[in-house]
């Protein structure tokens, strides 16, 4: 199927810390390492023909070794997708676990080099194929997809069991030195139609908002830049606790093929005036 998406994103800093540890990889942009976030929402157009690729990063690790985390992971996401982006044509899941693999080296090549033992980052990332979208994350952030008729997440929480105090700990993150622990990320691959709704987002959403309000909103109809803008809106006024980072997308007929069927209507109508 030949489709092209609409995407919406943006990072803010929330209104309780005073760094941003999240960063992201969206067709081509991402933050630096030290920033406040973004002060706008960005949107755009991406072919399926040009293969997308989305990524969301929330760093963890204290004096500044979260912010450089997602950096680095959003750094070399882009790296390994310039380099080896037809991975997602020839074998999609191959593609995901090399990308993985790849953040996963820069980071843990930093930590050793700059002896830092505690650093990392989760990963959310959706691949945009011919027939389907490939789903990867390592840690919490979430991945949701919404049909308008149904609402899930298609992501897999990393964490272990369910804390009384504070969050519960990863499982699965960016930063792992696999001699100790088997990077495992979880991949899935979705059927998709016109019209379906992927959100990859940090927990600065998910801790705000429950399943039911974010299904709300993606359900609305309208534009994918102006829901980003309510999901962001809304998590600040439920608290905004933790750095807010949304990358919404919605699959869409390419122009060709919607000018084509208007085309294909305007020759029946003459045709049933002869």
């Amino acid at each position: 199927m030949a489709y092209q998406i609409e995407y919406a994103y943006t990072c803010h800093i929330g209104k309780i810390r005073n760094n941003n540890e999240d960063n992201f990889w969206c067709c081509g942009d991402s933050l630096e390492a030290q920033n406040q976030g973004m002060s706008h929402i960005r949107s755009g157009y991406m072919r399926q023909s040009e293969y997308p690729l989305l990524a969301v990063f929330d760093g963890m690790g204290g004096e500044s070794c979260g912010e450089m985390a997602a950096f680095l992971a959003a750094e070399a996401c882009g790296e390994h997708f310039k380099t080896a982006k037809d991975g997602i044509r020839n074998d999609p899941e191959e593609f995901l676990n090399e990308i993985c693999e790849s953040m996963n080296q820069a980071i843990c090549d930093y930590g050793r080099t700059n002896k830092i033992n505690s650093m990392g980052t989760t990963a959310a990332l959706l691949a945009f194929a011919e027939d389907a979208v490939y789903s990867c994350n390592l840690g919490d952030s979430r991945i949701y997809k919404s049909d308008r008729e149904k609402f899930y997440q298609i992501s897999q929480d990393h964490v272990l069991g369910h804390s009384l105090f504070g969050k519960a700990p990863l499982t699965q993150y960016l930063g792992m030195e696999e001699e100790n622990l088997q990077l495992e990320p979880s991949i899935s691959r979705q059927e998709i139609k016109i019209g379906d709704r992927f959100l990859l987002c940090s927990d600065g959403i998910t801790d705000m908002l429950s399943d039911g309000e974010i299904a709300d909103i993606l359900s609305r109809d309208i534009p994918v830049a102006k829901t980003v803008e309510i999901l962001v809106d809304r998590a600040l006024k439920k608290g905004g606790r933790d750095n807010i980072t949304v990358v919404l997308c919605e699959i869409m007929e390419q122009p060709r093929n919607m000018f084509r069927r208007v085309l294909n209507w305007f020759h029946r109508q003459n045709e049933g005036d002869i």
